[in-house]
């Protein structure tokens, strides 16, 4: 369980780095409907390293991994945003249908990890 969290921990850290990055990567998979897009991303990638970075010690883990989950929730937006064909990109629908589930699978990974009580 514990290489779980570090693996965790590190993605969503890594992630976190790469919108600062590559944030050019970024901007186009935002919806036109949010303001400020540059910020949404650095702000996502402050999330991202934080949380991960929480995840590594017991006294914030249990808020990194609900923060984690949050986080997933929101990022929802984008992904369904992207099912509409004005917002594709050029990406097959079937790999976009296929990230809303994959979200939730890193949602119930994080869960999972939550301490038992």
């Amino acid at each position: 369980m514990v290489f779980q969290l570090y693996l965790m921990g590190g993605i969503y850290s890594i992630l976190g780095v790469l919108h600062f990055t590559n944030s050019a990567f970024y901007r186009p998979l935002m919806p036109k409907f949010l303001p400020a897009h540059d910020f949404l991303i650095y702000l996502s990638g402050i999330a991202e390293i934080v949380l991960g970075m929480g995840v590594f010690f017991i006294l914030t883990r249990n808020y990194a991994l609900w923060g984690i989950i949050a986080m997933l929730a929101m990022f929802l937006i984008v992904h369904v945003n992207m099912l509409f064909p004005e917002n594709q990109l050029g990406i097959q629908p079937w790999k976009l249908w296929l990230r809303i589930p994959i979200q939730f699978i890193l949602m119930y990974w994080a869960y999972y990890n939550l301490p038992q009580t």
